[in-house]
């Protein structure tokens, strides 16, 4: 590895450029160990994979519904029938949807792709860090992010962060090489990948728009007059390769296209700017359950165990209380937020050593020319972290611990060109006491992760902090020139990387050998993580576990449902279950384990999929449940369109109880199944008048833990 391992050269005199060579010919090294950590990646991605069952049903659906209809495809919809969008574009869910189409409607075919796409990250990101650093670089870079919890658990998940992590990084790599070059065809194509990436996740992938553009504009070649034109041009096939899309659904009659799920007004402009936009840094998101969306509403639902409110709704557990009180529904919010027990798991571990040796690789580079192609990856990295981690700390709005993936990639490029850069220039004391300063950094973050969950390797915690204590004093005295000692320099520093990498590899082999559903998937051990300040409420890859519950089914009143895999048999519910709160009417019954809920998916018994089933073919849709993720299970199950009333949340007006009650008496819609995990309180209450509607008219007839009524013979 003579990248990493040679003798600190001597620094360069005052004036001239720091020597590092540019990487060019291949060691023998190089190709196996690229081959060793692009197959260790599919291994750690692809196993076990099934135990997900369908993921994020709520998307899974949605693939379903694409595979069967191309209109459902191209809008993203809920369901073949093209009754309602998914929240997002639906640019995660076409290439799934294709998969489907050719390998049939299973858990690989639905999660592979996005297993795919996580290899290809590290892939280009290994290429992007070797380029210009070497290959041990993209080889540490790599593996930080192969190994990053919240990496390890989206990349086996159906959720759109996946590809926008790949487009991000596609975006880099383009305007890397726009500056290597000069040519403005690489920004146009960083256009191209931000547009998509706006397809995928809407404005979330702005926040790579300001550290891509300060790096060119700072770095890259020709006139500033000139790089400013490239940048306008990127911008033009941003506004192209995302616009077709939105223009055709805002053109598109809104008679003959489903209702844009997210948003109140039928709009995927409202849903942009708002819901998906503007909304989740204020907090002011109409139709969540947010406060001033929704959030009250859900407060006082959980308010009847008092702790669960307390931890769930921005109180200690047992508080009670409602939103706010500690930073709001989605946690506290500051400089620490990443770091918090929420987060914290999924992605600190080596959040300090990058900006430490982010900070001193630049300076190292501080000689260089001003369009050096190296100082521009650390500076691209660099603003990309500090832009995302300022708006996540203090976003107000939805807020999920999942979202942090999208740091993975700088903190990986960071750690892997900073430590290379800092190690070759380690004759200089001050680097070495970098060296050593982010090795304990990286020590005592992963001690304070690790006892977290303290019945999770419970030697590791202490293996890790004191072998980083070690392993920095080596490092401040690897300068002496024996040979034995700089034998021993190598040593601590593969066993530096070796420690600094235990932790989150750890968690994401955790991750990877666990099962993991549900809209609020999280990392790692039970405990690790949490929902909310302290972590009040946890996820544990099987459902949400309010404080002081044993179990991995259990759900605070109104929040119903267990994740599993399809056609799962469901044991009774708890006829004691409250069924209040979210402004929703009806019974009790419906609301058990079976019926799904606001945050998971639904699990039907082989004796309802039958029932559905039956003369399916002369309706519409099979049934109608409140909520996507009440609807989602039955329509995996039966492979039919199922209705979700309210979109996501229950609360978008779609369809409004006239509308509603005209698809009914045209015979469109078979059965109403009760229950479902609906939060209306800030949006449309469409969903409880069609409830009330139908349980004052229809007979009801129970399945189990589930009651279903037949529209086709009202009372």
């Amino acid at each position: 590895m003579s990248l990493l391992v040679d003798s600190p050269p001597a620094s360069p005199a005052p004036g001239q450029q720091d020597p590092t060579p540019q990487p060019t010919a291949r060691s023998r090294w190089e190709l196996p160990s690229f081959a060793a950590l692009i197959v260790a990646t599919g291994v750690l991605y692809l196993w076990n994979l099934s135990a997900n069952g369908w993921a994020n049903s709520f998307y899974s659906a949605a693939i379903q519904a694409g595979s069967q209809s191309w209109k459902a495809w191209f809008f993203g919809s809920s369901d073949a029938a093209n009754s309602i969008t998914v929240d997002k574009p639906p640019m995660s869910l076409w290439i799934p949807g294709i998969a489907v189409r050719i390998f049939g409607l299973n858990s690989w075919s639905i999660i592979v792709p996005q297993a795919l796409m996580g290899v290809a990250s590290v892939a280009l990101l290994y290429w992007i860090v070797r380029k210009r650093f070497g290959p041990a670089a993209g080889l540490i870079s790599g593996a930080v992010l192969a190994l990053t919890p919240v990496a390890a658990l989206m990349f086996r998940f159906n959720n759109p962060d996946a590809l926008l992590v790949l487009l991000m990084i596609a975006a880099v790599w383009a305007t890397l090489k726009a500056i290597d070059d000069g040519r403005i065809r690489w920004m146009i194509l960083t256009g191209v990948f931000v547009g998509f990436g706006f397809l995928t996740k809407q404005m979330q992938v702005f926040l790579v728009i300001p550290p891509l553009a300060l790096t060119y504009i700072a770095f890259g070649q020709k006139t500033w007059i000139r790089r400013l034109g490239h940048l306008f041009a990127a911008l033009g096939a941003m506004i192209v390769s995302a616009g077709w899309w939105v223009l055709a659904v805002e053109l598109w009659p809104k008679g003959s296209r489903p209702y844009i799920g997210g948003s109140q007004e039928n709009s995927i402009l409202e849903l942009t700017l708002g819901y998906n936009g503007f909304g989740r840094l204020s907090g002011n998101e109409t139709g969540s359950v947010t406060p001033g969306g929704g959030g009250n509403a859900m407060a006082e639902q959980l308010g009847a165990t008092g702790g669960v409110a307390g931890g769930f709704a921005g109180g200690p557990p047992g508080a009670g209380g409602g939103p706010g009180g500690g930073g709001g529904m989605w946690g506290q919010t500051g400089v620490t937020r990443m770091f918090d027990s929420a987060q914290g798991g999924q992605i600190a571990w080596l959040i300090p050593a990058a900006f430490i040796l982010g900070i001193a690789a630049m300076v190292l580079r501080g000689r260089a020319s001003r369009t050096d192609s190296r100082r521009a990856l650390l500076t691209v990295w660099g603003l990309w972290l500090v832009t995302t981690m300022a708006v996540f700390s203090f976003m107000a709005g939805i807020f999920h611990a999942y979202y942090t993936v999208a740091l993975a990639p700088a903190i990986a490029g960071l750690v892997g060109a900073g430590a290379v850069q800092c190690w070759r220039r380690r004759d200089r004391l001050w680097v070495r006491i970098v060296l050593a300063a982010a090795s304990v950094a990286t020590g005592i973050m992963a001690y304070v992760l690790l006892d977290r969950s303290a019945d999770f390797l419970p030697l590791l915690r202490y293996v890790v902090l004191i072998g980083s204590v070690i392993v920095a004093v080596a490092l401040v005295f690897s300068n002496v020139k024996k040979a034995s000692v700089q034998r021993g320099a190598l040593i601590a520093g593969l066993v530096a990387l070796a420690l600094g990498l235990a932790g989150p590899a750890a968690y994401a082999i955790d991750t990877a050998t666990s099962s993991s559903s549900g809209s609020i998937p999280s990392a790692g051990p039970t405990g690790a993580g949490g929902f909310g300040p302290g972590g009040g409420m946890r996820m544990d890859g099987r459902g949400m576990t309010p404080p002081g519950m044993t179990g991995r089914q259990g759900n605070p009143p109104g929040m119903t449902g267990q994740q599993g895999v399809p056609n799962q048999t469901v044991p009774q519910a708890n006829p004691t279950h409250s069924a209040t709160g979210g402004g929703q009417s009806g019974t009790t019954e419906g609301r058990g384990m079976g019926g799904g809920g606001l945050l998971e998916g639904s699990t039907p018994t082989d004796e309802l999929v039958a029932v559905l089933n039956q003369n399916a073919d002369d309706f519409t849709w099979v049934a109608a449940a409140i909520g996507s993720n009440s609807a989602s299970g039955y329509q995996l199950a039966t492979e039919r369109s199922v209705m979700p009333i309210g979109g996501f949340n229950g609360s978008d007006p779609s369809p409004t109880l006239a509308q509603f009650q005209q698809y009914v008496a045209g015979g469109k819609i078979h059965y109403f199944i009760a229950g479902g995990g609906g939060m209306m309180g800030g949006g449309s209450g469409t969903a409880s008048e069609i409830t009330a509607w139908v349980e004052a008219t229809f007979p009801s007839t129970t399945l189990g833990s589930v009651t279903l009524y037949d529209l086709t013979d009202p009372v």
